[in-house]
């Protein structure tokens, strides 16, 4: 049992010393902005989840098991054909419409990036047996809006292609799944949540798109994000219409200052958010635990 989990393992080693390698090589190309500034808390910055307990992300033995699939689709905007990654749940049925949670990747991942740092659909089977999740589809897309969208060469010159995918996310990502799947169709049943590049994705995309998505959620999100004015330039509407807006990061990340600002400024005018600061850096541990927090807090009924 234990050498079938060593490949696995390693490669989740080896896929965060990359994730770190990258989100550095990103920050220093952004200036002062980067990890190239030392980390300075303030009081706010405090852990407010706990850790997840032991063994959240390991397969539990007998339950139900959710699919998922890689899918192809035809993007008009970007004019191409390009690829993402979809988990239905246990259970899935035609006969009920499930809500969508929209999981974006970093600068440089591409539709399996999540599956190589989190596994959500493992994830996700755990919570849903044990109660602690509503039923959803989780899609996997890449966030990368041009026709070679694969993660190589210099990444960082892709990044105008990270800010075009809004425009593919709208108009073919999401028509596409709620073609295909059975999938609610509206704002309250939207969800849009990403890591480091991505995690800027969703807060540009997502506070712009009010009308699309309720629930948010940014993981240690780069410098790719909005300043915090642009972002929320209506502190009343945001509040009206935000169901959930989730904000993390880890105390040892240099990036810390993009979400610490937007932390600021949602208190400032008094938008509710979530702000969780654990002990990790920019890392696949950070982006998998605060997933397993967001997710038992979306699609929820409460008020």
């Amino acid at each position: 049992m234990m050498t079938n989990r060593w490949p696995h393992m390693a490669l989740a080693v080896l896929s965060g010393l990359l994730a770190l390698a990258v989100a550095a090589a990103e920050a220093f190309t952004q200036g002062p902005r980067g990890f190239g500034r030392p980390v300075v808390l303030g009081p706010d910055d405090v852990q407010v989840l706990p850790d997840p307990p032991a063994g959240f992300e390991i397969p539990q033995v007998g339950i139900p098991r959710g699919q998922v699939e890689m899918i192809s689709y035809d993007s008009k905007s970007v004019g191409t054909t390009r690829r993402m990654q979809v988990y239905t749940p246990p259970g899935y049925s035609k006969d009920k419409k499930y809500p969508v949670l929209y999981l974006l990747h970093g600068i440089g991942g591409d539709e399996n990036e999540w599956q190589r740092f989190a596994q959500p659909n493992i994830l996700l089977d755990n919570l849903l047996a044990d109660g602690k999740a509503t039923p959803m589809i989780i899609v996997m897309p890449n966030g990368r809006a041009q026709k070679n969208d694969r993660a190589e060469g210099d990444v960082f010159r892709s990044a105008p292609a990270f800010a075009a995918f809004e425009e593919d996310l709208l108009k073919d990502v999401i028509p596409t799944i709620e073609s295909r799947y059975s999938a609610a169709a509206d704002r309250e049943h939207r969800a849009l949540a990403g890591l480091s590049m991505g995690g800027g994705q969703s807060l540009n995309f997502g506070l712009a798109h009010l009308d699309t998505f309720a629930w948010i959620g940014g993981f240690s999100s780069a410098p790719n994000t909005k300043p915090p004015a642009q972002l929320v330039h209506d502190p009343a509407a945001t509040k009206q219409k935000l169901r959930l807006l989730y904000l993390s990061c880890g105390n040892k990340d240099g990036l810390i200052r993009v979400s610490q600002g937007v932390h600021a400024h949602l208190k400032e005018h008094d938008v509710p958010h979530v702000w969780n600061v654990d002990s990790y850096g920019h890392d696949a541990t950070h982006w998998r635990n605060n997933l397993y927090h967001f997710v038992q807090r979306i699609f929820t009924q409460d008020e």
